[in-house]
């Protein structure tokens, strides 16, 4: 008599949880993804679709509390905080604000580090496996600056990078060099660090071609339900409850990004996200498009060139959950943009875009059990990184799930540190 296969629900379509269910699928379960919108269609939708093993440092560094209070006092940067009366922010701000120092960095860099290179890796071998067309290239990416003085002073975070973490870039040093390398970038910059480690895809096809192989495979996706909690049984979960309804469960996994906090209750812990809120504007190709994708550091504009297409993204704007496209945000990837590259934008616009990406106050995600539920699990929080991320993040719920050893250490990622 063969064992019926273990019944599992992931709450949230995102990057996060398409890779669960990736992996979960393949242990022989039967899983259920249920989105409270459409699947892929959040945060995991409009990035800049980068793969970055070079992404080590989080956010809280030295230097981001004057970043922070600079920001509350325009629009023109690319960190903006919105004054407003929140107790449960300013008290995310105040953790925030602790670890902004060289040795909380360097532990927060090592978690980071072990799901990047590992994500990395695992990410050539799923779309080789499943020829996932996704516009995968593995070009690089390049950090550029126009001041001097501030091209001078990365190779501090670079040599940081290196000595720590054996992340190493190239540098092009001065315009000559800059352009004759990416020729769509105007004259006159200072230089630029590339990082051969990277890569990037568009995640928009990720998605969907993440949502075509999980409905061949049987993996049920239910969209348009809203979870609001669970159903207990003797310290247990037995279902969810979603939109009027319960659907039923073996194990659960929540992976609901920067709407997380929105089950502390229910989850019996406190996960401190808040969404920092980025934008992109997706267009046609400049007909001088540049073959790299980009960070423009100075303004913190990202570039990402696509086979079809062409998008400029980034900025981070803490103003809670608010829905409105902000005209003064889309502007300034436009004119941030403009000051490095001969044709920074492009017509017809196909997408003006928001997501809320789900920071952590320490630069790390959830990746723990629920401590009220022993067949519930969370995995949120991942900052900027849910696409470099995804695929580890994935395996290593799996490996939680069926008890085995983690091929990640799981004490950085603990709920309540």
């Amino acid at each position: 008599m063969t064992q019926q296969a273990k019944q599992t629900v992931i709450v949230g379509g995102g990057v996060i949880g398409a890779f669960t269910a990736y992996y979960l699928q393949q242990t022989g379960r039967q899983v259920t993804i249920v989105d409270k919108g459409l699947f892929g269609k959040g945060c995991s939708h409009g990035n800049c679709g980068y793969v970055s093993p070079s992404h080590v440092m989080p956010l809280p560094r030295p230097g981001q509390i004057m970043n922070g209070i600079k920001g509350m006092f325009t629009t023109q940067r690319a960190l903006r905080i919105q004054p407003r009366l929140s107790l449960s922010f300013w008290g995310w701000m105040l953790k925030f604000a602790s670890r902004c120092n060289q040795r909380d960095m360097l532990e927060a860099g090592h978690a980071r580090h072990a799901l990047l290179h590992s994500a990395a890796a695992l990410y050539r071998e799923v779309i080789a496996k499943e020829n996932l067309q996704v516009e995968f290239k593995r070009d690089g990416l390049l950090f550029v600056f126009r001041d001097k003085h501030e091209f001078e002073h990365y190779r501090e975070s670079d040599r940081w990078l290196r000595d720590n973490f054996g992340v190493a870039a190239t540098p092009l040093e001065g315009s000559d060099a800059l352009t004759s390398f990416e020729p769509a970038l105007k004259p006159g910059l200072a230089g630029a660090w590339l990082y051969e480690i990277d890569s990037h895809l568009r995640p928009d096809r990720l998605m969907s071609e993440m949502k075509r192989i999980l409905l061949e495979r049987g993996v049920k996706i239910i969209e348009k339900c809203e979870v609001t909690g669970f159903v207990p049984a003797g310290g247990r979960a037995s279902a969810v409850t979603a939109s009027g309804q319960q659907i039923s469960g073996d194990e659960f996994v929540v992976c609901t990004g920067s709407w997380t906090p929105f089950l502390n209750e229910q989850l019996g812990c406190r996960i401190p996200i808040q969404p920092g809120k980025g934008y992109s504007i997706t267009m046609a190709r400049p007909k001088l498009c540049p073959r790299y994708p980009m960070i423009l550091e100075e303004c913190h504009v990202a570039i990402t060139p696509f086979e079809a297409g062409y998008r400029v993204g980034s900025t981070m704007e803490f103003a809670g959950y608010d829905t409105r496209l902000n005209p003064k945000r889309l502007s300034y990837l436009r004119t941030g943009a403009a000051q490095y590259l001969h044709e920074a934008t492009a017509e017809p616009v196909e997408e003006e875009w928001y997501g809320w990406r789900p920071m952590t106050w320490d630069g790390k995600p959830y990746i723990d059990r629920s401590p009220r539920y022993s067949n519930v699990w969370v995995a949120a929080g991942h900052n900027m990184l849910g696409i470099s991320m995804g695929t580890s993040t994935g395996k290593l719920v799996t490996e939680m799930l069926d008890n085995k050893p983690t091929h990640i250490d799981l004490k950085p990622f603990r709920i309540g540190r």
